[in-house]
């Protein structure tokens, strides 16, 4: 048996060897014997306990572990191991048992490192604590009793639980018998690269969300704080043209040119370099660039300064680089013939609204539909600018529509010309003229006096801008007696060839009424003699036949008494005298044109009827409407209706003939050479708020070729002054002529019938 006072001794390995029932190199009998208190042999917890490192050391969290197994063996580790152990204790010697297994898990621990056991057996101090360790254990291995009872109970103890640090003979802390194990350097570069790329991957996929997913939001929010406001994009106008497409008015681009009172910095010398360009005094631009305060308590930040500017002139206003001075798009309305039908056309405003005419009657459809254009904007010399490239919303404008006149422009231009030649020659006030086709309805040309540019229609008067042959009203005269004989023609109450003896005079009520060619009583005179000379005895005799109602129905059949509907606003209506209102004079007044109010258009259509073969058509001055896409709309066509038969209106035809034929009749200075003329001279009053105005009305209405008429044309003008009966006439003639001419309507071919006044 070895000598317990021996140290132990250690193989290459670093296990310890000797001592009974240590396992050496070869197993044998004492290994079978050298159970651990868990039943396990030396061999087979070596065996384990190098197992389990291997699999330790896999293990990413072994560096932590060793750390905290140190704490816990340097804890666990009983001071009594500095004193002596009991050589008979259990039969053990003091390099087996207990103490022996603590020490070979020591050592097998240690034994990990091939490094760290190169640098123990090099490092002198360590082998010197070493020795000195040796020393001790055999100066103890003598003592016996209660010493080695307390040695073996304190290397229980320190096998039983890990604990403090062993103390050494001078009271110092002894090393841990392990140091931790630093972790593998490649585990840490391979989580690091694997934690990095994983940041790289979600700061990625963030900014796919920001630029792809969310980037509209939060663009929104940003692009309404540099939007400017809303700016309206006007929708052209649309044009007026006549029946052969020529322009009678229409839109053109243009400018304005508006100041902002707080940004202009020399008021004065700011007038001084407009007012040449724009033609505007310089005391007037001078109050719009001054800083002012509207009504509102605010300082002004807009004027206009001009309206209707050419393009290339607001190009020059800008090239000044005025400060506070802008320029923006407008729109200008053109009319190419300045008097050419204005008092038909109308005008517009500023803003491109119809004011007036058929601008005001089909605003709507000429004005269109404006757009709108939001953009960003950014602040450029201390003037909004648009961001290229930025934030544009831009609504399209819908322009508007254009209309098709039924109004010829050179037969309008011949009619406008000999009209203000008439008024030149008996100083009329007012004076109208209408050509129509009678079987269509269509107005070919409506002309007023005195008329305006409109153009420039703010420099004109306002009376001059009214349309004389809708919104003039007089007592027709004469001119009403055709309609009396076409109702008794119709209602058979005389023929074609009947005779009547008239006499000098007829008294109805408290009135006489008497020619103004007086004709003896119990001679008889033909219906052609009759209105040829104007007879007011003869036509009271003939609506005497007819009565009151009859007379009135016809009048209202004949279209007197409402508007003819033909497009104009204030259109008058005219008056028919109701039947309640009647007085015994109304008998003869009536009949002769008085007590009625009618306008030139009314009278012109009623005898349009007579031209048609007693149809009646109400007249239009509107054909057509093309939309911004040139597709062509026909307007309504106008109900038509009968008022007499064919027969009966080829008849007073006849009969009207002999007004231009008849020697010493009151309309020869109507007849037109080579074509044969039905019409009738008037002469009327006008009423005004229920009184006489002072003049007198003279008037024209005939058709031509009598025998197949094409047109028909109304002529009235009002002489405040008296004395202008006969011009009404031949500025009939001259229309016809030139109408006859223009759409070249051949001669008629046969002469006009032999009219016998007194049969």
């Amino acid at each position: 048996m070895a000598d317990r006072s021996d140290p132990p001794r250690r193989d290459p390995r670093g296990s310890r060897r000797g001592g009974v029932g240590e396992p050496g190199p070869i197993g044998g009998i004492a290994d079978a014997r050298a159970y651990t208190p868990r039943g396990r042999t030396v061999r087979e917890s070596a065996e384990q306990r190098r197992t389990g490192r291997a699999e330790r050391s896999r293990d990413p969290f072994r560096p932590a572990l060793q750390v905290l197994d140190g704490g816990r063996a340097t804890s666990g580790r009983s001071p009594a191991r500095t004193g002596s152990a009991d050589p008979g204790d259990r039969g053990t010697e003091p390099g087996t048992g207990p103490r022996r297994d603590a020490d070979r898990r020591s050592t097998s621990r240690r034994d990990v490192d091939p490094d760290r056991r190169a640098r123990r057996d090099v490092d002198p101090d360590r082998a010197a604590r070493r020795g000195a360790d040796s020393d001790r254990r055999r100066s103890t291995t003598g003592r016996a009793g209660s010493a080695g009872k307390s040695r073996q109970a304190s290397s229980g103890s320190a096998r039983r639980a890990p604990g403090p640090a062993r103390q050494g003979t001078r009271g110092r802390p002894r090393r841990p018998a392990t140091l931790p194990r630093l972790a593998d350097p490649r585990r840490r570069l391979r989580l690091g690269t694997f934690l990095t790329l994983t940041m790289f991957v979600v700061i990625g996929i963030r900014l796919i969300v920001l630029q792809v997913v969310d980037a509209p939001a939060y663009a929104d929010g940003g692009v309404w704080d540099r939007v400017g406001a809303p700016v309206v994009v006007p929708a052209p106008r649309g044009s007026i043209y006549d029946r052969t497409g020529a322009v009678l008015a229409h839109s053109v681009a243009a400018r304005f040119v508006y100041s902002d009172p707080v940004l202009v910095e020399d008021p004065q010398a700011t007038a001084e370099a407009l007012s040449p360009l724009l033609g505007i005094p310089r005391s007037t631009l001078l109050e719009r660039l001054v800083p002012q305060t509207r009504p509102d308590g605010q300082e002004s930040r807009f004027e206009f300064l001009a309206r209707g500017v050419d393009v290339e002139l607001a190009e020059q206003v800008m090239n000044l680089e005025l400060a506070g001075i802008g320029v923006d798009y407008d729109e200008r309305r053109e009319v190419p013939g300045n008097d050419l039908a204005a008092n038909l056309l109308g005008f517009v405003g500023l803003d491109m609204n119809g004011l007036e005419g058929l601008e005001a009657r089909y605003d709507e459809v000429l004005r269109g539909v404006n757009g709108q254009r939001i953009a960003e904007q950014g602040n450029r010399d201390l003037r909004l600018a648009e961001i290229p490239g930025g934030y544009r919303q831009e609504t399209e404008p819908q322009p508007g529509s254009s209309l098709v006149l039924t109004i010829d422009r050179d037969l309008q231009y011949e009619v406008q010309r000999i009209l203000s030649a008439t008024l030149e020659q008996c100083t009329a006030s007012v004076a109208a003229a209408v050509v129509l086709d009678p079987r269509t309805g269509e107005v070919l040309a409506q002309a007023s006096e005195p008329t305006y540019n409109a153009a420039d229609a703010w420099s004109s008067d306002p009376s001059d801008r009214q349309d004389i042959a809708t919104t003039f009203t007089a007592e027709p005269g004469s001119v009403h007696k055709p309609l009396v004989l076409a109702a008794a023609l119709e209602e058979g109450l005389i023929e074609p060839d009947t005779t009547l003896d008239l006499g000098p005079t007829i008294r109805k009520g408290d009135t006489t009424f008497r020619d103004t060619r007086p004709i003896e009583a119990g001679v008889a005179t033909s219906l052609a003699g009759m209105l040829a000379y104007s007879s007011n005895v003869g036509t009271i005799k003939i609506a005497d036949q007819l009565g009151p109602e009859r007379l009135h129905a016809y009048q209202q059949a004949f279209g007197l008494g409402s508007p003819t509907g033909v497009g104009l606003p204030g259109e008058a209506s005219g008056r028919v005298l109701p039947l309640d209102e009647w007085s015994a004079s109304s008998y003869g007044s009536v009949p002769l044109g008085h007590s009625v109010d009618a306008t030139p258009l009314q009278m012109a259509a009623a005898y349009a009827a007579i031209a048609n073969d007693g149809v009646y058509v109400p007249p239009r001055l509107v054909r057509e409407i093309v939309d911004e896409h040139g597709q062509r709309t026909p307007t309504e066509e106008p109900t038509a209706r009968r008022v007499l038969g064919a027969d009966n209106a080829a008849a007073l035809r006849r009969i009207m003939e002999g007004v231009t034929t008849i020697p010493g009749a009151t309309g020869t200075a109507a007849a037109v050479p080579g074509y044969r003329v039905a019409g009738k001279t008037g002469t009327g009053r006008r009423i005004v708020n229920g009184s006489v105005a002072p003049g007198e009305v003279t008037s024209f209405i005939g058709m031509a070729p009598a025998d197949d008429p094409r047109y028909v044309i109304a002529v009235v003008s009002h002489t405040p002054g008296g004395g202008c009966g006969d011009v009404a006439a031949p500025a009939f003639r001259d229309m016809m002529r030139f109408t006859l001419l223009h759409y070249r309507v051949p001669p008629t071919g046969t002469e006009p019938p032999e009219f016998v006044v007194h049969p």
